[in-house]
């Protein structure tokens, strides 16, 4: 049986929706992240050796990365899909397929390290600290999300927005790949932003995929996306 090595609160989540979506049958082993540090936990490097998640083993073979594990999911189980879930691999040569494989590269080649970095300058200034440095840590901090990270999580927003007001799903009017590989990086961003409240298409985009009753069943087995902030 295929295994889903789940990380609380994490990327893995999308992974989960897209079996629930498939219906294919899994064993779920989830791990919690250390209070105090919110990393994953020592025990996934017995999993794998960079030891993250997500993270997939059947028949013998493990596989990590989200990209590669959800086109190994729909290219070993998705081929008969029909209705909404037909498209998941737009047909080569197509604008679909184009813009399916734009933004499965786009989530984590570009959107996510803005948000990485957002995360990251926004939890420095609560680290345990010499209380003389706090102050200058959170000033430095502040004037890089307001200078750097903030500007490009915005043009990030803006960009998905203008898109999904042209089209109900990633590659166009059909869920593809590309819809479960940006899913966790949405709701990262609108979880992040004030620009959020703007991008009413991105809002709407989101609100069809939690709707879906695969995405609430992944929810309800691997619990929230989004750590609270």
């Amino acid at each position: 049986m295929l295994t889903v090595h789940h990380l609380e609160t994490s990327r893995s989540q999308r992974i989960l929706w897209l079996l629930e979506e498939l219906g294919i049958p899994y064993e779920l082993k989830v791990y919690a992240r250390d209070p105090r540090t919110r990393l994953a936990p020592a025990a996934l490097r017995k999993v794998h050796p960079l030891g993250k998640s997500p993270v997939i083993t059947e028949n013998g073979e493990t596989i990590a990365e989200s990209g590669a594990i959800i086109e190994y999911l729909v290219e070993m189980h998705g081929a008969g899909a029909t209705g909404d879930l037909a498209h998941l691999q737009p047909r080569p040569g197509t604008p679909e397929h184009r813009r399916c494989r734009f933004w499965m590269h786009y989530a984590e080649g570009s959107l996510m390290n803005w948000l990485v970095m957002k995360l990251v300058f926004a939890s420095i200034p609560n680290q345990p600290m010499p209380f003389f440095v706090k102050p200058i840590a959170k000033a430095i901090c502040a004037k890089v999300q307001q200078q750097l990270v903030d500007p490009n999580v915005d043009t990030a927003l803006a960009f998905m927005n203008e898109h999904l007001g042209r089209h109900r799903w990633f590659a166009g009017e059909h869920l593809s790949m590309a819809d479960f590989q940006m899913s966790f990086g949405v709701e990262a961003a609108l979880s992040r932003s004030a620009q959020a409240r703007q991008c009413a298409h991105l809002q709407a985009y989101c609100a069809r995929m939690q709707a879906r009753p695969a995405y609430q069943r992944a929810i309800a087995k691997g619990g929230p996306v989004v750590m609270a902030a």
